[in-house]
């Protein structure tokens, strides 16, 4: 069975035993608030569907610049933020930046308490 995006951004259990998480990013979001709204998801799936593999579907409007059709910050969102650090928290990750993508490692379950965002005071 293959991967089945959420209609409605928040986390859904699907079919096949997932936990399918939809983070739907807005033209007046900074990165600030979307790792903070991502890290709050996944602390409320791993919560709520402890262990469960899964599956994190981004959409972003707006933020639209010259990194790869992206301005800076959600650029490096999803390249550096999503993909080199939260990454390993998920089964798939699926951005408008690469698609989907599985993880090559088994997804790690042991969430933090806090994000720390590094800059970030």
């Amino acid at each position: 069975m293959s991967p089945v995006k959420p209609e409605q951004p928040g986390i859904t259990l699907t079919q096949d035993g997932h936990a399918a998480i939809l983070l739907c990013i807005g033209p007046d979001q900074s990165f600030d608030d979307a790792a903070t709204k991502l890290f709050e998801l996944l602390q409320r799936a791993q919560s709520q569907f402890p262990d469960v593999p899964r599956h994190l579907y981004i959409e972003i409007d707006g933020h639209s610049g010259e990194r790869t059709g992206f301005d800076t910050d959600f650029f490096e969102f999803q390249q550096e933020f999503l993909l080199g650090g939260m990454g390993r928290f998920f089964t798939m990750i699926d951005t408008p930046l690469t698609g989907a993508l599985g993880n090559p490692e088994a997804q790690n379950n042991d969430v933090a308490d806090r994000l720390q965002i590094d800059g970030a005071p």
